[in-house]
């Protein structure tokens, strides 16, 4: 089992950036692809920036690139995702998730994939 602990929300102005960690728990992390996804009020969730276990390979939304940053410690069995340029349109609760996998240089964009999720931080972007 593993358990994930996002913090780093808060309210920010649009232009400012804002790190989000994701702290796991277990032996298991280094193994593990992590991905963050965000929703926002009435919408479904979406994908926002997966990382591979090595940390080698990353992929993001078309909404994020060059904005946002995917990256990830595997001593501190902790993944960040920086937030620059931020928008309103950010606003939105992140969650980061975990799926254990053999693979070491494979990420994973859909939720379906992922094993295991944390409870969220809320990001709100001011205009």
């Amino acid at each position: 089992q593993v358990q994930l602990v996002e913090s780093g929300g808060g309210l920010v102005q649009a232009g400012g950036s804002l790190r989000l960690s994701c702290a796991a728990s277990g032996r298991t992390f280094s193994s593990s692809a992590m991905g963050w996804f965000r929703q926002a009020p009435g919408k479904e969730r979406d994908f926002v920036a997966a990382i591979s276990s090595s940390g080698g390979r990353t992929n993001y939304a078309s909404s994020v690139k060059g904005r946002f940053t995917i990256s990830r410690d595997n001593a501190k069995n902790t993944v960040y995702l920086q937030m620059n340029s931020l928008k309103p349109e950010d606003t939105a609760v992140y969650f980061c998730a975990a799926k254990r996998t053999r693979y070491s240089g494979s990420y994973y964009n859909t939720e379906y994939e992922y094993d295991f999720w944390g409870q969220g931080t809320q990001v709100t972007v001011s205009s």
